[in-house]
């Protein structure tokens, strides 16, 4: 069996399609694991266990796929090349039609970068972009006590002001 064969012989007995539903499956229950387990004080042991448990899973979820079928009447040994219907050749209107989806966005991707790469380099738009420095305007205290003496607190707490916050 060479791999031509062997890929098709996977797809016929649709083991890619059990392989990204486990994948999908295991995913999200890892997900829920590490999010839900923490809450309700399970120890972190725990969420390795559902780990591992799920990856030792899917050899075996693929193997089982490769032996049985599941049909309307229920599980069933899956029969051998020689004794299956030859499969119909049929075009693929969602394969075309991912593709198409995809070279558009990344069109549409491509175009939105370089545009605002150009917008963003252009030499008028630099030459009038200032930097604007932060500062920060300390204006003098008023005494505001009948003792005129008390002048100097007021023009040392500006001063003490303007020290700290140079």
């Amino acid at each position: 069996m060479n791999a031509n064969q062997l890929f098709a012989e996977l797809k016929r007995r649709k083991v890619y399609r059990v392989a990204v539903a486990y994948a999908v499956i295991a995913w999200l229950l890892i997900q829920i694991a590490t999010q839900t387990f923490p809450f309700f004080d399970i120890p972190n042991w725990a969420v390795r266990l559902v780990v591992l448990l799920l990856a030792l899973g899917f050899p075996v979820a693929l193997v089982l796929a490769w032996a049985f079928e599941l049909t309307p009447e229920g599980v069933r040994r899956t029969p051998d090349e020689e004794t299956a219907a030859a499969p119909k050749r049929k075009r693929a209107p969602l394969f075309w039609s991912l593709l198409l989806m995809g070279v558009l966005a990344a069109g549409a991707l491509t175009f939105r970068l370089y545009r605002s790469q150009g917008a963003a380099v252009s030499p008028t738009a630099s030459a009038n972009t200032v930097q604007a420095r932060k500062s920060v305007a300390v204006l003098p205290f008023e005494n505001l006590s009948e003792d005129k003496a008390n002048t100097y607190f007021a023009d040392g707490m500006q001063d003490e002001i303007i020290t700290r916050l140079a």
